[in-house]
């Protein structure tokens, strides 16, 4: 008799037998696990790694590890002294870097939103001495794939939307105390959704006879309320972005963590940012804009960059995914990469 009050032996499970059905569960996940990995095409991989000119014995961050496409690729291009930290604040990305990463040295993740960055380069002492930082921001595929974390208003599952479950307030229980002007105000705001207050208000009135917790029942309530459709897009689209956007403080952290780039940088150190929709590229442009510029002078006044107190040079033109990589990968055909330099 077990300790819990079962009898294994009786009910045809001997500790052998438990064991084995125990590692083939375990086995099963990793095989999903590195499926995932492999269906998972990380955007812009080449362009990015071009981006960040690497240096072999250099110590690079991939502040959104994800599946680990563009780490493998850094990684690759690193020799026995370079460095890799990756950061994710997702505790299935978590898991899978320790299982598919952690046997690699040169290899280091903690689980943490990218706003810590200088907090964690400082715990490594790297404060300064990073050749690149690489940011693809956004929700992953993974992310969007799994139905039980609600980001998908085509899979029913909870609803969600925390990148990381285990801290923070579910989209379900938001939803649920949430008034009806800050509804409209968030789904304007980080959804640019020209129906919101039609979408809030259709919300709060189900509201008071059912509770939101499928991704489904809140994107059918939003399909109704919407009166027109865009073409090729869900009508829940912009709504579960706002949505989202706001759970997750995705815009406060990404303002936040390309602040602190500056103070973990090494001079001429690359920082490379992929973004997916134009409220993440317009934080980053200004970022970037801001820094290259410097100190305001007058337009007639001849300034050398080196007296302009300019932190930032910027590399190139945007760049976006090939029409190869849009049919390959449909998810890549909104990224947009920006690439600046850290100035000496």
């Amino acid at each position: 008799m077990s300790k819990s009050g079962i009898d294994l032996e009786s009910s045809g499970w001997t500790k052998k037998r438990l064991v084995a059905a125990c590692q083939s569960i375990w086995n099963h996940y990793l095989f999903e696990m590195m499926q995932e990995s492999a269906l998972h095409q990380a955007v812009l991989l080449q362009e990015a790694i071009d981006a960040l000119a690497i240096r072999p014995d250099g110590v690079y961050v991939d502040a959104t590890f994800g599946r680990g496409g563009h780490a493998r690729a850094i990684l690759n291009a690193l020799n026995t002294q370079g460095r890799l930290l990756a950061l994710d604040r997702d505790p299935e990305t978590e898991r899978f870097a320790r299982q598919f990463f952690a046997s690699d040295a040169r290899f280091t993740f903690e689980r943490s939103p990218f706003s810590r960055l200088v907090e964690i380069a400082d715990k490594y002492g790297i404060i300064k001495s990073v050749q690149g930082i690489l940011l693809d921001v956004g929700v992953s595929s993974p992310q969007l794939d799994s139905s039980w974390r609600g980001f998908s208003f085509n899979k029913e599952g909870p609803l969600d939307m925390r990148m990381d479950p285990t801290t923070g307030i579910s989209a379900s229980e938001w939803l649920a105390c949430v008034s009806e002007r800050q509804l409209s105000q968030v789904l304007k705001e980080f959804g640019e959704e020209r129906f919101h207050r039609r979408i809030a208000r259709a919300i709060i009135q189900a509201r008071r006879s059912t509770s939101f917790d499928t991704t489904l029942r809140l994107a059918n309530i939003i399909a109704t309320a919407v009166p027109s459709r865009e073409s090729g897009k869900h009508p829940a689209t912009r709504s579960f972005q706002a949505i989202r956007i706001f759970i997750n403080q995705e815009l406060t952290e990404l303002e936040s963590v390309l602040e602190q780039t500056l103070q973990v940088l090494a001079p001429y150190g690359r920082l490379v940012v992929i973004s997916f929709h134009s409220l993440e590229d317009r934080v980053v442009k200004h970022f970037m804009r801001r820094h290259s510029r410097g100190s305001e002078f007058p337009p007639d006044l001849p300034v050398p960059i080196s007296q302009s107190n300019a932190s930032l040079r910027l590399i190139g033109r945007i760049v976006r995914p090939t029409a190869a990589e849009k049919v390959f990968n449909p998810r890549a055909r909104s990224a947009v990469m920006r690439v600046a330099e850290r100035l000496a």
